[in-house]
Order: C-alpha cells, then structure tokens, then sequence
C-alpha cells in the first residue's frame, strides 16, 4: 500500500449536554483524568487515543447510531458491567462476534454509544 497518508484513529468525541458532569462521569468510566479541560473541550488520553467531550449546543438523546467506535477492553463483561454501575445504559450485551472477538456496547447518561471490544488478534502497527 506504500505512501499511506491515513495514519489511524486518533480521537473520538462525545457530544455531552452538561460538560462538567460529562467531564465527571467519563473521568470514571475510564479511570483517567482529562489532560486539556476547558468549557469548549475536555481531552483525555486512553492508551495513547484521544476522547473528547464537546458541549452540545441542544441536549439530545436521539443520537445516530451510524458509527461506532470501540475501546479496547482486557475483559468485556467485567468492563460492560462496571459502565452499567456508573449509570450507562445497556446497548447491545456483550457477544462473540467470532474467534475469540468480543463486543458490547452501552450508552452513556447523554445518549452517546461507547462501544467495548476484546480482541486479542488486533495489535498495534509502529
């Protein structure tokens, strides 16, 4: 494929109604504080990834579901089920998707899917 200018996912945003709850509630669901906090932005890094949050201008729960972006995960039930105890909502329960591939997903408290993914054949190019 030689001269790839595309580079690999690099940040995946949320859109949240209440920023400083946003800010809260993904500080613990991923057990990170943010790195760059600001009323427009909040950016945290997960294992090298950007997750933002931005403010949205109208608060919404009908979100498209047309993409879906996944966090990797050691164990996906035991991190399904932590994100359902902070409040996130079941999506779709944790499945084989075939091999040994897992996925799940949960929604958090404004709506947004956070998908889960196990997978040990996926590893990082340098």
């Amino acid at each position: 494929m030689g001269n790839n200018n595309i580079l690999g996912l690099r940040t995946a945003i949320y859109k949240v109604a209440d920023i400083n709850a946003g800010k809260q509630w993904y500080s613990g669901a991923f057990l990170t504080p943010p790195y760059f906090d600001e009323p427009y932005y909040v950016g945290f890094n997960i294992a090298g990834y950007e997750l933002g949050l931005q403010p949205e201008e109208e608060e919404s729960q009908d979100k498209p579901e047309s993409v879906l972006t996944y966090w990797g995960v050691k164990d996906i039930t035991v991190e399904y089920n932590r994100l359902l105890g902070l409040g996130a909502v079941a999506h779709s329960q944790p499945e084989n998707v075939g091999g040994e591939i897992m996925v799940a997903s949960v929604k958090d408290p404004w709506g947004n899917i956070i998908g889960l993914i196990y997978n040990p054949e996926f590893k990082l190019e340098s």
